[in-house]
C-alpha cells in the first residue's frame, strides 16, 4: 500500500467518524470496516497527521513531510476500492448538525 495511503479501521463496537481536513469531509465506518485515505494523483509522497477524539479520527494529508503543503485532492475508498463520497453512512442525528472538528 505504501506510505502515501492511510488505512483506518474501526475496531470498536459502534460507528466511527473519519474526518478529513482541510475540507471537513466526514465518512462513517461501521465496526470492522476499513477506509483508506490517499492522494488523488499517483506519485505524491503523502504523509498524514492524525487526531483521535471520542467518536472519530481526524486526518490531515500533506506532502513531503511538510505540514504547510496540504493535499487538497484526495480520495477515501472502502475495502473493495470503491470511492466514497462525503457523508458516507452518516447517521441521521449527525445530518445537518453542523458537525465540526473537535478541539
Amino acid at each position: 500500500m505504501g506510505r502515501s495511503r492511510l488505512p483506518v479501521e474501526n475496531a470498536g463496537n459502534g460507528d466511527l467518524c473519519l474526518f478529513i481536513e482541510p475540507y471537513g469531509e466526514d465518512f462513517y465506518r461501521k465496526p470492522g470496516e476499513v477506509f483508506t485515505v490517499g492522494p488523488e494523483a499517483e506519485g505524491i509522497d503523502v504523509w498524514f497527521s492524525t487526531l483521535v477524539w471520542e467518536g472519530g479520527i481526524t486526518v490531515w494529508p500533506y506532502e513531503d513531510g511538510d505540514p504547510t503543503k496540504i493535499v487538497l485532492e484526495y480520495t477515501v475508498t472502502d475495502a473493495n476500492g470503491t470511492r466514497l463520497e462525503c457523508g458516507h453512512q452518516r447517521p441521521p442525528k449527525a445530518a445537518g448538525s453542523g458537525l465540526a472538528e473537535p478541539g
